[in-house]
């Protein structure tokens, strides 16, 4: 009997995730491996324990995270090297590595992620398989609807059992006391400031989740259309409209961004164009441009990753890539602000707040390790559970490395 989520589990069948048969035989000759990565950690290090029973110090060259972690088999190294973080997971999930809290190596790698270069990413043949296992997914439309349903309509229940009240699905910003929830709404309410928002205004939210931010910016008088590709989403942003009585302000439509054409005062989006893909940024930003009225102003809530490391990223299909957000790709800002630009919008007022996405992981972990001890996830497999573990821990320790970040930004169109 097919179990919830087993998709995302057997994600990687087109993908290359090393080991085989020549992996193991060469397996040993990889300790050399743990060499490069001791020459190359500028900050933090690595207490490791190794197959053979020997215990290993790597790094601690200067200050920074410190991971402690088993390698249970040499074949570990070998999927890392070979095939990157898709290889790691691989080897995590069999059992080959494991950790009282991997959230410091990955916070590590990505700490020093440019004097680590290529050791983690995929070589190779198996980089080639990978990038076109991640093109096959590309976000063409009818393709991006079955890559949203794919993470976002694993069920609306799956995800109200670990996300707070508000059924917000990116990062909070949060101040002292906060709650969760509490802190979702601040972060909402900071990006619809951003609009200057009157009654009576037109607001395209491209994304629209599970219909918080419409709420909210019906609650100012704002007429809201939204768009998303997932069912599920729909369908709850509809009977929480028509539960705050703003059923008369607020329209949810299951609509790509590419096919809408009409004119609105201002756009919202929240941690939509990490589902677009590096192709379709232009198709994104035509979209708010050409449908936002002269003077109008969108306002963005993105995640980037630092633009030096962009490129080696955008070659090697990831962890998130291959298991979680097909199709995804996080941005380099500077080629997408000049994107933005070149179409007329502006750029402004940039706030970044990275370790806030880290607290908002960590929570999310938290209230997800207590739904399953609990027994309020039914359906799912314990596989599925460690693979969204991993996924939480996985992000989390790449928003503490500082490698990738999440900002909102105004963009006014000229």
């Amino acid at each position: 009997m097919a179990t919830r989520g087993e998709h995302l589990i057997h994600a990687d069948r087109g993908f290359a995730t090393g080991a085989g048969i020549i992996g193991s035989i060469a397996a040993p000759a990889f300790k050399r491996v743990l060499d490069h990565l001791h020459e190359r950690l500028e900050t933090g290090g690595i207490e490791a324990s190794l197959p053979d029973g020997s215990e290993r110090r790597i790094g601690f060259h200067r200050p920074g995270p410190v991971a402690i972690v088993a390698v249970h088999s040499w074949i570990a190294l070998v999927r890392l090297v070979t095939s990157g973080s898709v290889g790691w997971y691989r080897a995590w999930a069999a059992g080959e590595w494991s950790s009282p809290d991997p959230v410091p190596l990955f916070e590590l790698f990505m700490r020093n992620g440019r004097s680590l270069g290529e050791i983690a990413r995929a070589k190779g043949a198996r980089r080639w398989i990978n990038a076109l296992a991640h093109r096959l997914r590309d976000n063409r439309i009818g393709q991006a609807k079955e890559n949203i349903a794919a993470h976002y309509d694993l069920g609306n229940d799956f995800y109200a059992e670990w996300l707070d009240p508000s059924m917000t699905y990116s990062s909070a910003r949060f101040a002292a006391g906060d709650t969760l929830e509490r802190a979702q709404l601040r972060k909402i309410r900071m990006l619809l400031d951003r609009l200057n928002l009157k009654p009576g205004d037109r607001l395209l939210e491209i994304g629209s989740g599970w219909g918080t931010l419409a709420i909210e910016a019906a609650k100012r008088g704002v007429r809201v259309v939204g768009l998303t590709l997932s069912a599920e989403q729909k369908s709850w942003a509809e009977e929480k409209i028509a539960a705050s009585e703003l059923s008369d302000l607020i329209e949810i439509r299951l609509q790509d961004y590419r096919e809408i054409r009409e004119q609105f005062d201002a756009v919202a989006s929240v941690e939509m164009v990490e589902a677009v893909g590096e192709r379709w940024w232009p198709a994104y930003l035509d979209c708010i441009a050409s449908n936002l009225k002269p003077c109008g102003r969108a306002a963005l809530q993105f995640i980037s990753i630092r633009h030096e490391l962009f490129d080696s990223y955008s070659r090697n299909a990831d962890f998130i890539q291959a298991y979680i957000f097909p199709g995804g790709m996080l941005i380099d800002e500077p080629r997408f602000r000049t994107l933005a630009k070149e179409r007329g919008l502006g750029w402004e007022d940039r706030d970044g707040f990275g370790l806030d996405y880290a607290e908002t992981l960590q929570q999310w972990r938290e209230r997800y390790d207590m739904a399953v001890l609990e027994g309020r996830l039914s359906g799912f497999s314990d596989l599925f559970h460690n693979l969204w573990r991993y996924y939480l821990m996985y992000c989390e320790g790449g928003f503490r490395g500082a490698g990738i970040d999440v900002a909102q930004v105004t963009m006014a169109k000229a």
